[in-house]
């Protein structure tokens, strides 16, 4: 059954989400408007929801001449947009295909980027040089079991002053039924440590299907997230909720500006994205 808890090794499940990422590439090339970018004004609708938020809290108030590391940038829209803002920038992801889809996007783009094919779990080991921003948004953590090693990373990445940002599916959502008619919840939202476990061909976004459809995922609760970061010694300075997502969730949600929420009597009932901004001391 979809969303089952099971008893997984971390390189088993991490394997399995490996080939399904990879599947999911050349769906995602085609999918996710990459022409766009031949503007050179285009930026992706994340980055541009998050870049108000980041650039507000940066130091500096811009991303100009900063040096930023995007964890888990998949095929590198979100990281040539956070380049067009003015950043030096780092992608990192473990798919291989994925970053050779970024690497030309960004040459068609005329973005110097840096690309790093990498577990974002030893991210820190493999990725050299310091940063003042590090940089994750939207279904990134679901997709780690250990989240303190995961703080360890962004940790050992910035420099002293440097800037963590993140924006995610908040995991009350993720505990929700997507195909209920009402808001009911299904699965966990707090993590016994074992695995969700997902087979499902399709993927978020466009046509076709995936070879290898058989993932898993974490649930993470805000408390386990928060404390994560702080006990690798981050200190919080930003904490919001959202209303809405760049991706449908349920086929209820409607679109709004900005991408899709709950129906407007539910809107204010549960929140659909968190957003993190911590910084090292």
């Amino acid at each position: 059954m979809n969303g089952s808890n099971v008893d997984i090794e971390w390189q088993a499940a991490r394997d399995a989400n490996h080939d399904n990422w990879n599947d999911r590439v050349p769906l995602h090339e085609t999918a996710y408007g990459l022409d766009a970018f031949d503007d050179p004004n285009h930026l992706s609708d994340v980055v541009r929801d998050d870049l108000p938020v980041l650039s507000r809290l940066l130091p500096s108030g811009s991303l100009t001449g900063l040096d930023l590391c995007h964890l888990q940038c998949h095929i590198g829209t979100d990281t040539i947009s956070l380049a067009r803002a003015g950043a030096t920038v780092t992608g990192v992801d473990f798919s291989a295909p994925a970053l050779a889809v970024a690497a030309e996007l960004a040459s068609r783009s005329g973005i110097e980027a840096t690309w790093v094919e990498t577990d974002v779990l030893d991210a820190r080991t493999a990725v050299s040089g310091d940063f003042d921003v590090v940089y994750s948004s939207i279904g990134t953590i679901t997709w780690l079991a250990d989240l303190d090693r995961w703080a360890t990373q962004i940790v050992g990445l910035l420099r002293p002053g440097g800037t963590f940002f993140i924006r995610d599916g908040h995991p009350a959502l993720y505990a929700l039924d997507e195909d209920a008619p009402t808001l009911t919840t299904r699965y966990a939202y707090f993590g016994d440590g074992r695995a969700q476990q997902w087979d499902d061909e399709s993927t978020y976004v466009g046509d076709g299907t995936v070879a290898h459809p058989r993932t898993y995922e974490w649930p993470h609760p805000l408390s386990e997230i928060i404390g994560a970061l702080l006990r690798a010694g981050l200190r919080l300075i930003h904490f919001d909720e959202g209303r809405t997502l760049p991706w449908r969730f349920s086929s209820r949600m409607v679109e709004v500006a900005g991408g899709f929420a709950w129906p407007e009597a539910e809107r204010n009932l549960i929140p659909c994205t968190y957003t993190i901004v911590a910084r090292k001391d």
